[in-house]
């Protein structure tokens, strides 16, 4: 299992993705990933990629459909040269109403979108990396036109991995059918992956005639853990809060209704609509609070991750416990030790 670390959101990751990303370099995290909130989430990669020798760099993610596919493919291209093969692609859909009203963009029908989306983007490689004609024809996009002044040319390393992202089972299916990763919410559980998320990547992987494992599953997980009991309290109604704001989406009440909270999720979003907010902790109890996140002590959090997650996940970052450079370096080095050697999915 792989540790990864993610840029945080409360900063610009301009001013100190640098310092991140060669701290991260050198403490052996496989990949840092960018989120796209606040912050464009391509420009602080090309800082990472110059303060990093070995570190995988990705997004995680960037909005899709805002962008043109050939937009995302010129500045995915120009990232895998400068990063000499280590840019991982990472792009997600969002819900409807942000595409729609925070970016004026099309949400109609996502998955199958998303699909014609990452087809487009490697036809766009091919004729960047080969010079042939642009003919690509999809239901949602068309590229026919490429002139040599508009064509970056070949690199070293073309084959850019593709992770998307997602909740529900139909992105889980159309990441096992077409994409190399797959980045499950951190609103998830083991009992999720285990039943809902891994069956549908197989069955996308065996629609495609590929291996399930041709698809990493990477999860951005909620952990409660410190070195005292104040901050074990402080993390846990953190996580319990952040628990209540995404159970609060409809869009994801297939992860609670798994478990038989369906009812909790109803309640969560009438708490939401109603703006709500302070009450909405108090509705996730500690049986929920223990299937959505792993507590444990900092010297017994990768044996717990491991338990948890081995054969689930094969690769992991810690959605609660932000990565500081100069702090805890030797707790994370021990945690990339110990995540090492568990049994790969």
């Amino acid at each position: 299992m792989l540790l990864d670390v993610f840029a945080r959101v409360d900063e610009n990751p301009l001013e100190s993705i640098a310092t991140t990303a060669a701290a991260a370099d050198a403490i052996g995290f496989a990949a840092l990933w960018t989120p796209e909130t606040g912050h464009n989430p391509f420009l602080p990669l090309v800082l990472a990629a110059e303060h990093s020798t070995r570190l995988g760099l990705g997004t995680a993610v960037a909005i899709a459909f805002p962008r043109s596919p050939m937009v995302t493919a010129q500045l995915a291209w120009d990232l895998a040269s400068y990063s000499d093969g280590r840019f991982l692609l990472g792009l997600g859909t969002q819900v409807r109403a942000h595409i729609e009203r925070r970016f004026s963009a099309p949400f109609d029908q996502p998955v199958a979108r998303l699909r014609d989306y990452i087809a487009a983007l490697r036809a766009i490689w091919a004729t960047f990396q080969s010079g042939a004609r642009l003919n690509y024809r999809g239901p949602f996009y068309q590229h026919t036109l490429m002139v040599p002044f508009f064509n970056p040319g070949p690199i070293d390393h073309p084959a850019i991995p593709i992770y998307i992202a997602g909740v529900n089972s139909g992105l889980a299916q159309l990441a096992g059918e077409v994409a190399d990763g797959f980045h499950a919410h951190p609103f998830n559980s083991a009992k999720y992956l285990r039943e809902e998320l891994r069956p549908q990547i197989a069955a996308g992987a065996a629609k495609a005639g590929r291996e399930p494992s041709a698809c990493q599953v990477a999860g951005s997980v909620f952990v409660i853990t410190g070195d005292d009991a104040a901050a074990v309290e402080t993390t846990r109604a953190f996580v319990r809060q952040q628990i209540a704001f995404y159970a609060s989406t409809p869009t994801y009440r297939p992860v609670l209704e798994c478990h038989g909270w369906g009812d909790v999720g109803e309640r969560l979003s009438q708490l939401a609509s109603q703006q709500r907010w302070a009450e909405m902790a108090a509705q996730v109890s500690d049986e929920m609070l223990a299937a959505f996140a792993v507590e444990a002590p900092p010297a017994g959090l990768g044996e717990a991750l491991r338990e948890r997650y081995g054969g689930l996940l094969d690769r992991v970052g810690l959605y609660s416990l932000p990565f500081v450079p100069g702090e805890r370096d030797e707790f994370w080095r021990g945690l990339v030790r110990d995540l090492a050697g568990s049994t790969p999915s």
